[in-house]
């Protein structure tokens, strides 16, 4: 009678080469001064939203009925000014009417000095009430800051002037601001960047090390060319995105002078931006740059400018000719927003003066910290601990002669390949937090999974020491209890690993096998699975025993569709319950 079949999963490791302000959810508080959204666009100049006052005369202690109305927008900012001195903090404070599509902010740690909204629905008209203070000027104008979509915004919509009973009339003020300078030049580059004079006059960036961008449409590039007391930049790369760099002191996301290339339909965008944390950058004026250029072919995205090497008085741009960890990133973008890139950025082996002599250097995507920790962890989890396993279940009546210390041979390997796994997880464990300098609370779950891995990992030698003889009564206890620990630890470390799969931790490709069992040392492979399709057919935790692979490929379920019946589901549940 054949042996019925089901799915066990396998791991392999096939080696790879590694390689806004937008907020829906209106907590504005830090735009209160400017009232501009800091989505790297400019105003619309003609306004299309009005605002509305129950009364033009007031009296401190008054309330008056505001209204912003107009076509349909998602966010908003109100404020209420000193009509004479519209650059001052706003005055009085705001009642809500309805708190479903309104909500009071707090600026310069006054509360409810403005009103933003609460959602990015799509709203006509929002109403809310004025309070007149005690020592309100004689005359107030309210304004608006209305956001139609990301890029389409209209800063500063001003209503008609509110004044009081015996105030003087009232006069618009002189200008004091500087008239507008006109927006900085943008022109189209007519041919490629060329890595010809990387390290003779150019300071380059590129991945991989030696690629031209002139030749490789797939090349990382940035170059940095001085011009006496200015610095021109080059930057190329393939982006249905964007494309950015950052200058930072260290080598974490925050408190960076960055740098975006930003495709939106066939425009690119360049725009100078920091980074506060891993969070959307605070994007910030042009007038720094020069000379803008771009190009856009074939999904590559090429764009250059020129900026001078020191900037007084202008804030969160660094001085160019000090020494800098240089990060290469590149995303998604859609309608001039942009989203987080999908795998950790270039970031350089060491600082770099860009200003100094020209270079060639390179970088890595991740710490060789982390390189040693998904390696270690790798090897323990998808080669020590998998023929453990193997051995265990398939060699028991091939290698049952003693042994050392009279246990049986494969006892006897199966016990050093399992201390070894645990051995080998300890030091991966450390590596992480030896590189974060402590926990990190943005890994999302998976250092939470390899604590758990790393207890249950400690765990196992730790109990077997208490395994009592093969004829105990308790053995059969003992062994239904471990065999019950492995499986969780096989579930957590399937997770654990696709987590780093999933978020490029590591270089490491796992593949996983469906198998049928034909005798006690005999197996049939019939089909590979990548990670996927594993969880898929898995449930995302039913795991059973590792065996190694013959080779790095194989056939494909193609995902998660109808043909991974519940057949198939209860094949792999089965797996896990019958093997320990």
């Amino acid at each position: 009678m054949a042996a019925p079949e089901f799915t066990i999963s396998a791991l392999v490791s096939a080696l790879l080469i590694c390689s806004v302000a937008s907020y829906p959810n209106g907590k504005v508080a830090m735009s209160c001064g400017g009232m501009a959204p800091q989505h790297g666009h400019s105003p619309q100049p003609e306004p299309v939203h009005q605002i509305t006052l129950s009364q033009t005369k007031f009296k401190p202690g008054d309330q008056i009925q505001v209204t912003l109305s107009g076509p349909k927008f998602k966010g908003f900012l109100l404020e209420a000014r000193d009509a004479e001195d519209l650059s001052g903090p706003p005055v009085g404070s705001f009642t809500l009417i309805d708190s479903e599509v309104s909500q009071l902010l707090t600026c310069e740690d006054v509360q409810g000095v403005a009103v933003s909204h609460t959602s990015s629905s799509k709203k006509t008209e929002i109403n809310v009430y004025w309070n007149a203070p005690r020592s309100a000027p004689n005359h107030v104008r309210f304004l608006a800051t209305v956001v139609e979509k990301y890029k389409i915004y209209w800063v500063k919509i001003p209503s008609h002037v509110l004044s009081q009973p015996n105030a003087p009339p009232f006069t618009t003020p002189a200008a004091t601001a500087q008239p507008l300078t006109a927006s900085p030049s943008v022109s189209h580059l007519t041919k490629s960047f060329s890595a010809s004079e990387c390290g003779s006059k150019k300071f380059c960036v590129r991945s991989p090390l030696n690629c031209d961008p002139e030749t490789e449409p797939a090349c990382l590039f940035l170059s940095f060319t001085r011009d006496d007391q200015s610095v021109m930049v080059e930057m190329s790369g393939p982006s249905e995105g964007y494309l950015s760099f950052a200058l930072s002191r260290d080598q974490w996301m925050g408190d960076d002078d960055a740098y975006l290339c930003i495709r939106e339909d066939q425009t690119v965008y360049i725009q100078p931006s920091y980074l506060t944390g891993r969070s959307y950058p605070v994007m910030e004026s042009r007038g720094t740059l020069k000379d803008m250029a771009w190009r856009l072919v074939d999904g590559i995205i090429q764009c250059s400018f020129r900026r001078n090497i020191t900037l007084p008085g202008v804030k969160n741009r660094f001085v160019l000719n000090e020494s800098y960890y240089i990060f290469l990133a590149e995303g998604a973008a859609h309608d001039g927003r942009i989203f987080r890139h999908p795998q950790q950025p270039l970031i350089t082996y060491e600082k770099c003066d860009v200003t100094g002599t020209p270079k060639n250097v390179g970088g890595s995507h991740s710490s060789p910290l982390l390189k040693a920790h998904g390696a270690l962890m790798s090897v323990a989890w998808m080669t020590t601990v998998s023929i453990g396993v193997l051995v265990a279940r398939f060699f028991r009546s091939v290698w049952s002669k003693a042994f050392f210390f009279g246990e049986a041979a494969w006892f006897q390997v199966h016990r050093m390949l399992m201390l070894a796994t645990s051995v080998l997880t300890c030091v991966a464990f450390v590596l992480p937090f030896v590189y974060r300098g402590g926990w990190s609370r943005r890994a999302g779950y998976h250092p939470y999974l390899g604590c758990t891995v790393m207890t249950l990992a400690v765990l196992q030698p730790l109990l077997a020491t208490f395994r009592p003889p093969l004829h105990d009564p308790r053995y059969r206890k003992f062994a239904t209890f471990s065999s019950l620990k492995g499986r969780k630890l096989g579930c957590f470390r399937i997770q654990v690993l696709s987590y780093s799969f999933d978020n490029q931790l590591t270089c490491v490709s796992p593949l996983f096998l469906k198998v049928e069992i034909l005798d006690d040392d005999r197996i049939q492979i019939l089909q590979s699975l990548t990670v996927a399709e594993a969880e898929c057919v898995l449930g995302f935790g039913a795991v059973g025993q590792v065996i190694p692979h013959p080779s790095t490929s194989g056939s494909s379920l193609g995902g998660c569709g109808k043909d991974n019946t519940a057949d198939a589901n209860q094949e792999a549940v089965g797996a896990c319950v019958a093997l320990g």
